[in-house]
């Protein structure tokens, strides 16, 4: 089956074409790098051509609130049209856990555009809502450093390792539509401010955290609730020490 990656050069988009060629399948990893835009639209109904189902996991260059809203709107445009006229089957999508709860984010809000979209066009989908990734644990950290203090709140998290949303992902595209939201998830919850504890003892990094009950998450008010799946969540194996230990492990 002709399998197209939208986004198919990023983090999530490269494992995801490696996996679904593994199984024997002819998945096409589409990006700007090769000549797709999904921006502009450039290239993309050739890339869509003959294809059976398309995965998105396009992101956004900007976070600023109307640039994240014009990409994730008029890139589901242009890909859901094409897909139609393609005559694609099944139109996987990978977004957020909490998507819905997070909306003071101008981000959050351009990703529910897009589910939006997704789901009121007449292609069957299955949209899937990962938990931050334990790769972004870093930069979770450094959004929240001031000097040589970085300050968290102690809400609960279940991240998940990139190598197994893109299982989980590959496994999305090869089964049947949903026309629903999945949430996919790691196997621990842990407190955001512990998570980066650990994180930073593992990694030698010397700055103190500070736990703030009011701390923002990327400058958004979140509790408890705010970064977790619910019930019924496709769980990935990797543990976080285990991911910790390997990803550190590899580092030159």
């Amino acid at each position: 089956m002709r399998i197209t990656v939208i986004g198919g050069s990023g983090l999530i988009g490269r494992k995801v074409v490696s996996l679904l060629r593994a199984e024997g399948h002819e998945a096409v990893a589409a990006s700007p790098s090769s000549g797709v835009n999904a921006l502009t639209g450039e290239g993309v109904a050739e890339a869509l051509a003959g294809a059976g189902v398309v995965v998105d996991v396009a992101n956004s260059p900007s976070f600023e609130d109307e640039a994240a809203l014009e990409f994730f709107q008029t890139s589901a445009r242009h890909l859901l049209a094409a897909a139609e006229a393609a005559g694609v089957g099944h139109y996987v999508a990978l977004s957020v856990v909490g998507t819905d709860r997070l909306l003071e984010s101008g981000y959050f809000r351009a990703k529910m555009a897009q589910e939006t979209l997704i789901a009121a066009s007449p292609i069957p989908y299955t949209i899937v809502r990962a938990t931050q990734f334990f790769e972004f644990t870093g930069a979770i950290a450094q959004s929240a450093t001031e000097g040589e203090i970085i300050r968290l709140p102690p809400v609960a998290m279940q991240p998940i390792a990139a190598d197994d949303v893109a299982t989980l992902l590959a496994g999305a595209a090869l089964s049947a539509p949903l026309n629903a939201i999945v949430e996919i998830a790691g196997p621990e919850r842990i407190a955001q401010d512990e998570l980066v504890r650990q994180y930073l003892r593992e990694a030698g990094d010397s700055r103190t955290i500070l736990t703030d009950p009011r701390a923002r998450y990327f400058g958004i008010a979140v509790n408890d609730e705010s970064l977790v799946p619910g019930e019924g969540a496709r769980i990935g194996p990797l543990r976080f020490g285990q991911w910790l230990h390997r990803s550190l492990a590899a580092r030159p």
